[in-house]
């Protein structure tokens, strides 16, 4: 029996929107790791074409880099278990290896926000 195509999606892109939801809910609401103290977004999934992999970006929010290293690297350990939850949840018959990376982009752009802060304030002091 032949599925039904959803609306010319690829489905990569699919499968990375779904992922992507259903691990926020995992790791913000069913992980109970106590080292997972920060609060973390999921800021894109990448998911292989032959869906055998899955690089997942992530952001912890914290003013306190090291409990930001540990609320990452509690996740980075806990892939193997987020893998089965997410197993559990999916509507795919494959659920792809867990690749967890440190997105920078917000900090970043809060620095990049401060120095067109400096800057604009140069020019009106001047």
């Amino acid at each position: 029996m032949r599925q039904k195509r959803t609306g010319g999606v690829p489905r990569n892109e699919r499968m990375n929107v779904e992922i992507k939801k259903d691990l926020h809910e995992i790791i913000c609401r069913k992980l109970k790791n106590p080292l997972v103290t920060e609060m973390v977004s999921i800021v894109d999934v990448i998911v292989s074409k032959d869906l055998a992999h899955a690089n997942v970006f992530l952001s912890v929010y914290s003013t306190d880099k090291e409990k930001s290293k540990r609320t990452f690297d509690a996740i980075k350990q806990d892939a193997k278990k987020i893998r089965y939850e997410l197993a559990k949840v999916s509507r795919a018959r494959t659920v792809p290896e867990l690749h967890f990376y440190l997105d920078g982009s917000m900090e970043y752009g809060d620095k990049i926000d401060k120095l067109l802060l400096e800057i604009s304030k140069g020019e009106n002091d001047g």
